[in-house]
């Protein structure tokens, strides 16, 4: 077994519930996650997880990581305890907390800006306030406005007011950040509360401090704020094999299916991502888009099809592989002035992955 985990002696004594469900067997850990003694008898391939090990530490700044097959961890790297700033997961998470509030109508999908009375610094067009929640929650809005915090795809965006809503993908930050402003102001409830309530209890989240959570940005660029998160690995997780179980967590279901499957749906097609961002052009993935979850597309690996990610910068990912029933789970903390870099941190995914045997 690969592990290299600080507190891994401590964590090997659990044990782990697990019932069927969804056409596979469903496994939550317990207070504490359950390590494989064998991985080998799953069908993971030990030279290629000992081979992932060290390209970990040859080729990435990563400083923690866990693989979660049905449940058990069979391989764990760096602290997996410590929390840090998970950059653009966060916008991932945030979309999971829409789904019960779009099940009890408190969210409308097809609400608009304008009746949403959303504006920003200089004005929004009266086209851009046409845009809907669901155009925003796919990164369609049409509205190419600077966000009050860096880290997009801004510089490739056509000409503000060329297009309209729903009708050009672009990554961008204006449109995460107008989210969790929509969330809270329909839900009336602060988004760190919600993450509370709708996972830190459920789920057991080990790691997780509501004091951490906090909205950053420059309000002279925009008045919505980006709302940052700090998780731990093995926090991460566990939200990784909720997506994983559809929402359900042992005997509750904290989101509801049909909001996971409408998720990871592809509302953007790998073919426009690939034409809109140049970073993706010719790489040996291709990676559409759902609501905020990057989708695994054009695989003739079986163990890849109907894979979706969270990934943000310097290198974190939430990544689910439904045909394997395994989560990928790494951090690479900004605060050590740590950066894996764009090709490594999917390339160290791609390892994963192909660890288990087909």
């Amino acid at each position: 077994m690969i592990i290299r985990n600080l507190t891994a002696a401590l964590l090997l004594a659990t044990v782990i519930c697990c019932v069927p469900y969804y056409g596979h067997a469903q496994a939550n850990p317990g207070r504490e996650w359950s390590y494989s003694q064998d991985p080998a008898s799953a069908g993971w391939d030990m030279a290629a997880l000992t081979n992932l090990e060290r390209f970990v530490i040859d080729s990435t700044q990563v400083t923690g990581m866990m693989i979660i097959h049905k449940g058990v961890v069979v391989f764990a790297y760096g602290d997996v305890s410590e929390t840090s700033y998970i950059a653009s997961c966060r916008k991932s998470v945030l979309a999971m907390l829409y789904g019960k509030h779009v099940a009890a109508g408190r969210i409308d999908l097809d609400e608009t800006l304008q009746s949403l009375g959303v504006d920003d610094v200089g004005g929004l067009s009266a086209s851009e306030q046409q845009a809907t929640v669901r155009d925003v929650l796919s990164a369609r809005s049409g509205v190419f406005h600077a966000a009050s915090n860096p880290g997009d795809y801004l510089e490739y965006a056509p000409k503000r007011g060329s297009v309209g809503p729903g009708e050009y993908w672009l990554y961008s930050n204006w449109d995460f950040n107008l989210a969790g402003y929509i969330l809270e102001k329909k839900s009336g409830i602060d988004l760190y509360d919600d993450l509370e309530t709708t996972f830190a209890s459920p789920l057991q989240l080990q790691d997780w401090k509501r004091g951490e959570q906090q909205k950053r940005g420059d309000s002279t660029r925009s008045i919505y704020p980006a709302y940052h998160m700090w998780f731990s690995t093995r926090d991460m997780a566990r939200i990784g094999q909720l997506m994983l179980n559809k929402g359900r967590w042992g005997a509750v279901q904290v989101l509801d299916s049909s909001w996971v499957k409408e998720m990871v749906a592809p509302h953007t097609d790998f073919s426009e991502v690939n034409r809109n961002i140049p970073a993706y052009r010719g790489a040996d993935f291709y990676l559409g888009y759902g609501y905020y979850w990057w989708l695994w597309q054009q695989t003739d690996d079986q163990r890849f099809e109907g894979g979706y990610s969270a990934l943000g910068a310097m290198g974190q990912t939430i990544s689910v592989f439904p045909n394997i029933d395994a989560v990928v789970v790494y951090k690479t903390k900004a605060a050590y002035d740590r950066d894996t870099s764009f090709a490594n941190k999917y390339k160290l995914i791609q390892k994963a992955v192909t660890s288990i045997r087909k």
